[in-house]
């Protein structure tokens, strides 16, 4: 069952890296968008995707943040970004 974004329109958007979803979702409900009904250019659709089959090679662990150039979109929407558990957590065992 796909979840429905509770919002009628949003452009508060967030790129966030998960196991089995899309690297977009709605910054406001949380709901996972599928990449192909953003309207986004296919060549930022495939930027989006390449990125998050590389989950984990962008993050940098000792920071618990993100390499250069890990994210870079700007335009029409806000993107924020989120660390993911597992970094938190790895970050939180160093201290």
């Amino acid at each position: 069952m796909i979840e429905q974004c509770k919002c009628d329109e949003t452009y508060d958007l967030r790129v966030e890296a998960d196991i089995g979803a899309d690297a977009i979702w709605c910054n406001k409900c949380l709901c996972n968008f599928e990449i192909s009904y953003v309207p986004i250019s296919i060549e930022l659709q495939s930027e989006l995707t390449k990125w998050i089959l590389k989950y984990g090679e962008w993050i940098d662990w000792a920071n618990d943040g993100i390499v250069s150039n890990g994210i870079e979109l700007e335009g029409k929407y806000k993107v924020s970004f989120s660390s993911s558990t597992f970094a938190k957590r790895h970050a939180n065992k160093k201290k």
